[in-house]
């Protein structure tokens, strides 16, 4: 099976230029097939505070009311992402910026209002692979935008982890895929005030025990979760380290 790579970069490293060149130097040195999974949620904050919409978080994600939508749609689908593709097409990538309502290629249903009104934010139900793997094959480099579409003509916020994700396990039987999440530390830690303390590779049995032991703990457990059950749908390898490391050389393997 042909090896493709999924990288998932947080919005703080494509905003700011000196991180986003190097990260489109890395991406372009990575061999292989590749997708390119992007946020950019300060970019959406900053705009909004401009235009005079307030924006709300719960639990670390944006509650999506229509104007707020309006600027993510601008934000995500726009700057952020014809930006990436730009530098990419630069460095002799052929990049193609999507969001899952372009050509179709992930649909979501607006998230169901339980404790919280997320408002219109997606969660996704279908991912088009057929058609990826076609573009893939072509020589063209999809760049993901954190936004989906229901079919209907609404488009949604949808979490980017999520998106390269689902994205991952939908291809899975199509490649050999490698899903890379990059965030500000080398890995997950040991202790998280030592940034050398980095857990070479967490099998599941050793990340229950981890959690049960309190090292790892908040916003890392949704995402180890969400690596295992990636791993479950045929994935072959899921790492988290830095975006500085997206060759998967150093980080955490999970395995």
């Amino acid at each position: 099976m042909e090896k493709l790579t999924i990288i998932k970069v947080g919005g703080k490293i494509v905003e700011e230029e000196a991180t986003l060149h190097q990260l489109l130097d890395d991406f372009a040195a990575l061999s292989g097939y590749k997708v390119l999974v992007h946020g950019g949620g300060r970019s959406a904050t900053r705009l909004a505070t401009r235009l005079g919409i307030e924006s709300r978080m719960v639990n670390g994600r944006r509650i999506t009311d229509a104007e707020t939508l309006n600027v993510v749609t601008m934000v995500y689908g726009g700057l952020v992402n014809k930006n990436i593709v730009a530098g990419l097409q630069a460095r002799g990538i052929n990049a193609l910026g999507l969001t899952g309502a372009d050509v179709n290629v992930i649909r979501s249903q607006k998230r169901p209002v339980q404790e919280v009104d997320y408002g219109f934010v997606g969660d996704v139900k279908q991912v088009n692979a057929p058609l990826l793997a076609d573009l893939i094959r072509k020589g063209i480099v999809p760049v993901m935008a954190p936004l989906t579409h229901d079919g209907e003509g609404h488009l949604l916020n949808t979490n980017a982890d999520t998106i390269a994700g689902e994205t991952a396990k939908a291809l899975a039987g199509l490649f050999d895929v490698t899903l890379v999440y990059c965030f500000e530390k080398r890995g997950v830690l040991r202790d998280e005030n030592d940034d050398e303390s980095v857990i070479p590779t967490i099998r599941r049995e050793e990340f229950r025990q981890l959690v049960a032991e309190g090292v790892i703990q908040g916003g890392m457990i949704p995402k180890l979760e969400n690596s295992f059950q990636a791993l479950d749908a045929g994935v072959a390898e899921v790492i988290i380290t830095q975006a500085s490391a997206i060759d998967g050389a150093s980080g955490t393997h999970i395995r």
